[in-house]
């Protein structure tokens, strides 16, 4: 016991990494029961279409972030200027105006989505769910001080109570309101209460306007390659909300909207770990420096992707029943799309331990390379497998377009000297032998969807 509270203990990489990690996973663990609790309370409050029609506006609101992302928090995470209050100060402002902007782009954009998806509704609801976009803008950077010293403590205990604030807010809204209404302004709420846990408990001085050209020079010239990764990004990881919410009706986006969301739980949990823990840990443990390094990194990698491959196989082979005994007979369909989401998520989990290195590095314009790269790949995918096997094909289509982006991965990881093949094989041969246990132990239901998809 002295032995591991040793190892926890201190100001080193290691110990800073340990925490973080521990902290990351125990925080995510608990949002996803409070997420899945309050997905069953507002699943029996409302309607299939309310789902949908909020998957709708979130994939506005998170593509507006991320089309308009100048790369301030990773910035501020491996820049040697990180802790200068010139440099934050000016992050800030930057992301400050880009908030403003941003909520009204939403205003603006509320009309053309309520054509395009043919509910007048969206009209409304779109500038009120922006209101968050404005709301965030003004967090201060000691949020992303945090980040860059791997301490999430407070952090994590703030989302958490930002969390809970919103689901209260959500299932008490949706029981008086019984509406979608619940769900957009429980959002708003959300981004209050955030802002002003943020700046009352997280250590660091207040930020105010200011213009240093130095610092705006530093930030423009890393972030204009982030700007355009993440709109890539948005498109590879929003691409199937985008096109399935077109193809697929209100009621059936919504039921496959459960079901995504909730395979979805290993990739959200490992994204957050990489971008929490990758961009500091590759900072400082180049692994072209030495054979120790890279040594280091293997170990750790395969320690994330082993946890990872365990949570997935636990959705991909129980998916169905899990939705069986948390939903109704409206959601029966989402126990098929659990499994067949989770099993093809698994060759986005073997790679996702080199992106980061990247950035890491100050590399912003390779990463944009391979995001631009994964977003074709998925976009081509997912409409191909639409017009060969409608939504089953679609999915099918979701898995193939990691492997479509993998030479890239390689390319990227090579030159960054941390491309790791025998953690890459091993890992691929454990995915297989999990996604055919996964289809034998739920073939009905995978045969179910096959049938609605027109096979």
């Amino acid at each position: 016991m002295q032995r591991v509270t040793a190892i926890f203990s201190g100001e080193g990489l290691l110990a800073r990494a340990l925490r973080s990690s521990a902290l990351t996973v125990a925080g995510f663990g608990g949002s996803q029961v409070l997420r899945l609790a309050s997905n069953l309370i507002l699943a029996r409050l409302l309607f299939p279409e309310a789902f949908g029609l909020m998957a709708i506006v979130s994939v506005i609101i998170q593509g507006l972030m991320q089309f308009s992302d100048v790369g301030v928090s990773p910035a501020i995470m491996q820049s040697k200027r990180g802790d200068d209050p010139a440099f934050l100060n000016t992050a800030w402002t930057i992301q400050a105006l880009r908030g403003a902007g941003l909520w009204l782009v939403a205003c603006a954009l509320a009309w053309p989505v309520s054509v395009i998806y043919d509910d007048p509704l969206l009209m409304q609801l779109l500038p009120v769910a922006g209101l968050s976009l404005l709301i965030t803008g003004f967090n201060p950077t000691a949020l992303d001080s945090a980040k860059r010293h791997l301490r999430w403590g407070r952090v994590t205990g703030i989302e958490f109570a930002v969390q809970i604030t919103g689901i209260v807010a959500a299932v008490a809204l949706a029981w008086w309101w019984q509406s979608v209404w619940a769900l957009v302004v429980s959002g708003v709420l959300s981004a209050v209460v955030a802002l002003a846990l943020f700046r009352m408990f997280l250590p660091g001085a207040d930020n105010r306007m200011r213009w240093d050209r130095s610092a705006a020079k530093e930030l423009i010239n890393f972030g204009k390659w982030i700007f355009l990764s993440t709109i890539c990004g948005f498109l590879f990881n929003q691409a199937d909300k985008l096109i399935l919410g077109k193809y697929l009706s209100i009621e059936v986006f919504g039921v496959y909207n459960i079901g995504f969301f909730l395979a979805s739980f290993p990739m959200l949990l490992g994204t957050m770990l990489t971008w929490r823990l990758l961009i500091p840990i590759y900072r400082e443990l180049p692994p072209h420096e030495s054979a120790a390094n890279f040594a280091k990194l293997r170990r750790m990698r395969f320690v994330v992707t082993g946890a990872l491959m365990a949570l997935t196989a636990g959705f991909a082979v129980l998916g169905v029943w899990l939705i069986g005994i948390m939903y109704d007979e409206r959601y029966t369909m989402a126990g098929a799309v659990v499994v067949l989401v989770a099993c093809m998520q698994i060759p986005q989990i073997i790679v996702m331990t080199y992106d980061q290195a990247s950035l890491a590095a100050g590399d912003s314009r390779r990463f944009f390379t391979l995001t631009l790269t994964k977003a074709v790949a998925m976009i081509a995918a997912l409409l191909a497998g639409l017009e060969w096997g409608g939504l089953m094909g679609a999915l099918l289509g979701y898995g193939a377009a990691m492997l479509l982006a993998y030479p890239v991965v390689i390319w990227l990881a090579r030159h960054m000297r941390a491309w790791d093949p025998l953690h890459d094989a091993l890992m691929a041969g454990l995915g297989l032998a999990l996604m055919a246990l996964a289809v034998w132990l739920n073939g009905e239901a995978l045969a179910d969807l096959a049938r609605f998809s027109g096979w």
